[in-house]
């Protein structure tokens, strides 16, 4: 997302704004219904353009419960798919000798970056499709770069004239067929901001662009910002903090954050010179989303599309298999909260979530013996555990060395509710 400052069409447009188009689980519609619902006439506050007066406002509760979305990159950079959606800067801002290799050996003289733009034709692209998809791989929101730091808008933009999707490229308005396919299946809305760091969030007219957002936009009551809106704001004013791409705090943070990241570790938008080593595993990114809502953050997973509007198998898979696995556990998931213990400190790799007095201890590693510890929990005469899949009281006991002992379903791999990670629900502990 973020490389050297890159120059080109981008400088000086305004702020970069990655729209989010949400996915929302039926479950969750009365409680957006709730957070919609406008106050008595009079009771509205106003927020000034200051970050004091700003940073004030609560968070609407929906993107808490969300706690999983698809971060979509997609513009002209994906139809050279080489080396990273940064490919502009790499290749005429900074000039790298594998981009311009790159060209000399795939493309005529004086061919430009323009050039690109009538080849990004979209032309498989069915964006009922990819919102069927997000819903079976369980997310809840979708960010889609409307505006990449190329400049290039993926709806007809009046300022961007000449260098929009509806004047080059594919011919239509793709935020739009995207945003209301997803829209027939969910609500609320997300702006998240990027390309913020060259000025200092005066430029950018920040502050009084949020203070309309809060107070006078059709989505006051509802809409989520990130923390993008200059230098230094980052990880210290807006709605959320995502701090840095991949950020991963080592301990609880004391804000609602989110970590986003990519399938493809060194990419954000498609390219085909990608290897499999490239590829975060199902494993790797399952463990990724227990360990940031543990930590009460959301996990915002990154694919790109091919120029043509197809999300590769390799991407699918991984999403689909993320999908399978909320199937079961997605309990411990879907708005819960930090427990007062984030991390059991053994081999087992124990991530605690919680909702009300209930406490989920995900476990990454199947223990060999069959009995999964756990020293945190402090069981009571009402103690009761079940795993997630199986609907089954699990036998358990305590040892003063080892603390609880829960002996696990006696079943080959084959037969266990999920993969690469595993559930017990705890009842009447502390």
């Amino acid at each position: 997302m973020k490389s050297s400052e890159m120059k080109a069409r981008a400088t000086g447009v305004g702020v970069l704004l990655l729209r989010l188009l949400l996915l929302l689980h039926p479950a969750l519609l009365a409680a957006r219904s709730a957070l919609s619902t406008p106050p008595p006439a009079g009771a509205q506050r106003r927020y000034t353009p200051d970050w004091p007066s700003l940073d004030s406002r609560p968070l609407p509760g929906w993107f808490d419960e969300a706690k999983f979305g698809v971060f979509l990159h997609w513009g002209v950079f994906s139809v050279p798919a080489w080396g990273s959606e940064w490919f502009w800067w790499h290749w005429k801002g900074e000039g790298r000798p594998q981009y311009q290799r790159f060209m000399s050996d795939n493309y005529p003289p004086g061919f430009s970056y323009a050039d690109f733009g009538p080849q990004f034709t979209t032309r498989f692209f069915h964006p009922d499709s990819w919102a069927d998809l997000f819903q079976a791989a369980g997310a809840k929101y979708v960010v889609l770069t409307t505006k990449h730091h190329e400049g290039y808008t993926n709806w007809p933009s009046p300022v961007s004239w000449n260098w929009n999707s509806v004047d080059v490229g594919p011919h239509r308005d793709l935020v739009g067929e995207l945003g209301a396919a997803i829209r027939k299946r969910y609500k609320p809305d997300l702006i998240w901001s990027d390309g913020e760091w060259e000025s200092p969030d005066t430029y950018w007219n920040a502050t009084y662009f949020l203070s309309w957002l809060y107070n006078d936009s059709p989505v006051k009551d509802v809409v989520v910002v990130n923390d993008r809106w200059g230098q230094n704001c980052s990880c210290h004013h807006g709605g959320y903090y995502n701090c840095q791409d991949k950020f991963k705090p080592k301990s609880l943070p004391d804000h609602k954050w989110e970590m986003c990241t990519s399938i493809d570790k060194y990419s954000w938008g498609y390219r085909r010179n990608m290897v499999m080593s490239d590829i975060t595993t199902e494993f790797e990114i399952i463990s990724e989303l227990i360990q940031t809502v543990s930590l009460g953050g959301n996990y915002l997973l990154n694919v790109g599309p091919t120029k043509d509007g197809l999300i590769v198998p390799i991407f699918q898979e991984r999403l689909l298999a993320v999908g399978k696995w909320l199937s079961i556990n997605g309990e411990a998931i879907y708005a819960s909260k930090p427990w007062r213990v984030q991390l059991e400190n053994n081999m087992t790799s124990v991530w605690y979530t919680s909702k009300g007095s209930t406490v989920y201890a995900i476990f990454l590693n199947w223990p060999e013996n069959g009995v999964l510890s756990l020293k945190s929990p402090i069981t009571t005469s009402t103690t009761q555990i079940v795993m997630l899949g199986i609907q089954k009281d699990l036998k358990w006991s305590t040892d003063p060395v080892e603390g609880l002992l829960i002996l696990l379903p006696q079943l080959p791999p084959s037969a266990l509710p999920a993969e690469f990670a595993w559930t017990v629900k705890l009842t009447g502990v502390k």
